[in-house]
């Protein structure tokens, strides 16, 4: 959780774009467990970002 929120506090409104660039990046080039790693911290993010949408 504390990963999911690090990015949320660098990223923002952009977190879920970035997230979807790193498990991009890493697929390329063939990193399966980074892939599942932020596949994780995807997971983990998207209760943060469902909150503040509901809290505008």
């Amino acid at each position: 959780m504390a990963e999911a929120l690090a990015v949320w506090r660098t990223h923002g409104e952009r977190s879920a774009i970035h997230v979807a660039e790193r498990i991009g990046a890493l697929a390329i080039n063939g990193d399966i467990a980074g892939v599942e790693r932020w596949q994780q911290i995807a997971a983990r993010l998207e209760p943060l970002l469902a909150a503040r949408q509901t809290h505008q």
